[in-house]
């Protein structure tokens, strides 16, 4: 893996499409994530190229004169990446390439390479690497003449590196080998699971950078690594929380994102299996976001993938203390953007139309922090009581508790 330091110098270009499925306003949306993306990988974005088709080129992606812009632009900058937004596919890439003569990044190898950096245990390693061979393995005539002429940076992490030489069946003896690796560990996961008692299981969900890993610190009192950055959370951590006299497992899980790779939801099946199996769900929302209700939709749609959109869940709408508001100018006859809702507005909307119970807070300083915690007691002790009738340590309320 290469020093962060080597990192912070890597200068790259993006590039995106204007389609007939997705407009201006959402390719600006999918393209400041992809900065985020490249800036959490450690890239600094020199400039955004955007094109307008109806499909994408089956060739090159864009077309050939936007090919011949950036490929222009990139020779008199020194630009050492190109990265785009969506996933190309083999021919693509090594069309790409042969083109603009510079590293070529999708969005899932660009994600890929983030999850290389931020894997810490084993376990997420494993994850990953198979992640990574399975995007490798169709794309590999292409990885054997790239590498020759690339010293690795954003991308080039992990066994593309290392395994130059390696031919298909090996990867796929190696595919196969870390499949069985992982069907091992999520055994003794779910065992681990069955083994935690009569106590309810919740789990924190919701889109990357949403601040699940500082509302876990906050509540269970924990050191779970949280940053400003996507996917800084990996592996999943569980941790036991007592609010009033009810104790409860609370697991963080790694965060969702549009457009997540496929050989990543395959990868973390097990992670998956945590939100499948949690009794609860606190799905967490950055109210700060322009995009959040996208972000919430992305969510509810990969919990109905797996199957868990039926399960009780609370809304956490957080970083309340974020939330920015511009005021409209009473002359000003443009229509009303959601930049000009305030915070009172959206609590009264999100309140009244949520089918689940809500709450708006801030982890950081804690604002509105007893009203969540009782709002999740009361749906802990709910769950609890439907499935251990008879446990007697409910001795007091939580009001007793806290006055």
């Amino acid at each position: 893996m290469l020093d962060n330091k080597e990192h912070l110098y890597e200068k790259a270009v993006l590039v995106g499409l204007i389609t007939q499925n997705q407009d201006e306003d959402k390719l600006t949306e999918y393209m400041d994530e992809l900065e985020f993306l490249a800036l959490t990988a450690g890239a600094t974005v020199v400039k955004r190229f955007t094109q307008k088709l109806t499909q994408p080129d089956p060739k090159t992606f864009i077309g050939s004169g936007k090919a011949q812009e950036v490929r222009d632009f990139v020779k008199e900058n020194e630009i050492g990446t190109v990265i785009f937004d969506d996933e190309l596919s083999p021919s693509q890439l090594k069309n790409l390439e042969r083109e603009i003569e510079v590293k070529i990044l999708d969005r899932t190898n660009l994600i890929l390479d983030i999850f290389a950096q931020r894997a810490q245990t084993s376990y997420a390693r494993t994850q990953v690497e198979l992640a990574q061979y399975q995007y490798l393995l169709p794309r590999l005539t292409r990885m054997w003449t790239h590498l020759e002429r690339q010293k690795g940076g954003i991308g080039m992490r992990g066994p593309g590196e290392t395994e130059i030489e390696t031919d298909r069946r090996i990867i796929r003896d190696r595919i196969s080998l870390l499949k069985e690796k992982l069907k091992t560990i999520d055994r003794q996961m779910a065992t681990q699971r069955t083994n935690r008692g009569k106590v309810v299981r919740a789990a924190l969900v919701g889109y990357t950078n949403v601040g699940k890993s500082t509302l876990m610190n906050a509540l269970a009192k924990s050191d779970v690594f949280a940053e400003n950055k996507l996917f800084a959370t990996l592996d999943t951590t569980v941790r036991k929380v007592v609010i009033g006299n009810l104790p409860f497992l609370l697991t963080d899980t790694v965060g969702f994102i549009r457009k997540l790779p496929t050989q990543l939801v395959e990868s973390f099946k097990s992670t998956l299996d945590e939100v499948r199996e949690a009794d609860l769900l606190i799905h967490v929302v950055d109210i700060s976001h322009e995009s959040f209700e996208d972000h919430i939709a992305s969510v509810n749609q990969i919990l109905m993938e797996i199957n868990a959109h039926q399960k009780p869940m609370i809304m956490i709408f957080n970083k309340i203390d974020d939330f920015s508001y511009e005021k409209k100018e009473e002359d000003d006859l443009t229509p009303e953007s959601r930049k000009n809702i305030l915070l009172e507005e959206w609590e009264k909307t999100w309140m009244s139309k949520s089918k689940y119970p809500t709450v708006f807070i801030s982890a950081l300083t804690k604002q509105n922090f007893e009203q969540m915690k009782k709002l999740i007691y009361d749906e802990v002790l709910k769950i609890h009581i439907s499935r251990f009738p008879y446990n007697d340590f409910l001795f007091e309320y939580f009001e007793e508790e806290t006055t």
